[in-house]
């Protein structure tokens, strides 16, 4: 089994709701918030570094660890040593599968033809200082 490891350095971006806008004829038209478009495209910048010479096209395991900010209150020796341990993890918005969204889009036609080769997904939040998005494709 092959594997691809890579990390996405920075803040980690939730997916977000789609905005509706009107074009100058009229018409409805969907889009992506700016920082969910910006978001995917850096992670296509990056998977693009760490890509197979062609697209894959096996079924995919996905394992991504999303590493958040530390909130002030919790940058205190006792709290630290607990997010070291794992014993204290983010429980708060937004949800996994918003983080989610935003990595498989992204990596739609670098890594994979579409992300409905994915037929296992493990994903984790996390604390850290160093705030970023570590991602795992076995095929």
């Amino acid at each position: 089994m092959k594997s691809i490891i890579f990390e996405i350095m920075g803040e980690p971006v939730a997916q977000g709701r789609p905005r509706a806008g009107k074009t100058f004829s009229g018409q409805t038209v969907l889009y992506d918030p700016l920082k969910s478009r910006d978001f995917k495209q850096y992670v296509k910048l990056v998977a693009s570094q760490h890509a197979p010479k062609e697209l894959i096209k096996d079924p995919i395991y996905l394992f991504i660890d999303v590493y958040r900010p530390t909130p002030k209150a919790l940058q205190t020796k006792p709290k630290q040593a607990l997010i070291e341990s794992g014993e204290l993890r983010p429980i708060t918005k937004p949800d996994v599968d918003n983080y989610v969204k935003g990595v498989k889009d992204g990596l739609n036609k670098v890594i994979w033809h579409d992300d409905s080769q994915v037929i296992e997904l493990t994903v984790r939040k996390f604390y850290s200082l160093s705030p970023r998005v570590v991602v795992c494709i076995k095929y």
